[in-house]
């Protein structure tokens, strides 16, 4: 394989694609390229003060809600889309100029990749408010850390609580469930599982991770009280609204056992404990493993490259830019076999970044997204998005990226040679049929419809 064809493969499979000279900079040394990445990762592009918090979001949602109470509850929720809208937007402006502009594009991958496992989905007009703050937040902080550290920023955070129900999750024998009693309150109080669920089947141990409902229930119990202020309006209420707060009157009190361990521990150290106990589990570095091979390699990688970076996350104490430096040294996930097919995110990104076009709106990168079915931050399930070729490859799925490769050609126009373009950001990976289909194009538009439309473009 030559150097060339490698450095294509580092920016391509590894990036968001090359922009005109991209090749250049990566050089000779491709794998160099991406480890100063992990080491040294660039700075944001966007400017973060323009972005709200997650507590003012918390904040403004709650007071939306108190509205809503009063109100018409059709009215309510349409007030408070239209109030959370402005900053769903700016988040997907902000993401979208960092994939584009970034010369770290590995490390943006990166924090794609992991913003997507622990997804949140824009489905309730409360969560377009949020949804980008943990990316910003909880995420991206921690993509060069330890994998301990970005699950507990991740649990904690109000997108997380809000979007999973933790943050109402109350114990049956807690202070304010026993309190309620005594005063015979029609109003009753239990635990809500979805939080727990998800950390066991997709954040950490995986859906076949050796966890039973009994453990669900347990850790659901253990994170009771994981909330944040502003919930409650009277005294039970605790912190600062819009910021996390573990509320010891909400806690189902006593020992739990969850994955054959007992936790005796009091307060907020016991669901930190079981978190952490999580994050060094075999079968969570089996589960973060494979999710990593597939996303970087192949649908189906090999059981080696997957073993050996679970073996790395275990010795390094889920250290990840080792796992990171594991996964580029290995020889698979160096074949030039385009297997992986770009998900409609990395296909807009690519073609925005070949032509250097960064978005005066975010309508323009929210509405190719969503007509090519991958609106930001909208997965629709704690699962994320889908990340293997067959979820992306139907007819009616490619019709629509031709459709949008030739209206961006057409905005284009003849300004660009397409045959020279794909030479800056292909080499030596373009095949002698698309080479040939480009330059007997009938004009320049043509020809840059082709190239966003080819096979080579399309995969990585």
């Amino acid at each position: 394989m030559t150097t060339n064809t490698k450095t294509v493969i580092a920016s391509n499979r590894f990036g968001f694609g090359a922009k005109p000279g991209d090749l250049s900079r990566i050089g000779t040394s491709p794998r160099e390229w991406l480890q100063r990445q992990i080491e040294r990762p660039a700075g944001l592009s966007a400017n973060r003060a323009d972005l709200k918090s997650s507590r003012e979001a918390v904040q403004s949602f709650l007071s939306l809600r108190d509205k809503k109470r009063e109100k018409d509850v059709s009215a309510g929720v349409i007030r408070m889309a239209r109030s959370m809208r402005p900053v769903y937007m700016d988040f997907v402006m902000a993401r979208s100029i960092q994939a584009i502009q970034s010369p770290s594009p590995f490390y943006e991958r990166l924090v794609h990749f992991w913003s997507n496992h622990f997804a949140v989905s824009a489905d309730k007009p409360q969560m377009l408010g949020l949804v980008g703050t943990l990316e910003f937040e909880a995420i991206r902080p921690h993509v060069n850390g330890r994998f301990s550290e970005m699950l507990m920023a991740v649990e904690k955070h109000p997108a997380t609580l809000t979007y999973l129900d933790n943050f109402q999750s109350i114990g049956p024998n807690s202070l304010i469930a026993r309190h309620a009693g005594k005063r015979k309150r029609e109003r009753k109080f239990g635990i809500n599982e979805n939080l727990a669920r998800e950390i066991l089947e997709l954040h950490t141990l995986g859906v076949n991770g050796g966890y039973s409902q009994t453990d669900v229930t347990n850790f659901a119990k253990v994170i009771t009280g994981w909330t944040y202020g502003g919930v409650f309006k009277n005294r039970a209420d605790r912190g600062k609204a819009g910021e996390f707060v573990f509320n010891e009157l909400m806690h189902e009190p006593g020992s739990q056992r969850v994955m054959n361990r007992s936790y005796t521990h009091k307060g907020i150290k016991q669901g930190e404990a079981v978190l952490r106990d999580l994050a060094n589990h075999e079968q969570t570095a089996a589960h973060l493993a494979g999710k990593l091979a597939r996303h970087f390699i192949s649908d189906t990688p090999s059981s080696e490259s997957i073993g050996k970076l679970s073996q790395a996350y275990l010795q390094s104490d889920g250290h990840l830019p080792t796992v990171y430096s594991t996964l580029i040294g290995l020889d698979e996930v160096w074949d030039l076999t385009f297997s992986k097919y770009k998900t409609p995110n990395d296909y807009v990104y690519s073609v925005f970044r070949t032509l250097n076009f960064i978005p005066e709106t975010p309508e323009q990168i929210a509405g190719p997204l969503s007509v090519l079915g991958q609106a930001p931050f909208r997965s629709g399930s704690p699962a994320g998005w889908p990340d293997t070729a067959t979820d992306w490859t139907g007819g009616e799925a490619l019709f629509k990226r031709v459709e949008f490769a030739v209206s961006v050609a057409d905005k284009v126009g003849n300004r660009i040679d397409p045959l020279a373009l794909s030479e800056l950001i292909l080499g030596q990976t373009l095949s002698e049929q698309t080479r040939q289909s480009l330059s007997r194009a009938e004009s320049g538009q043509q020809g840059l419809a082709l190239l966003f439309a080819s096979p080579e473009f399309q995969r990585r």
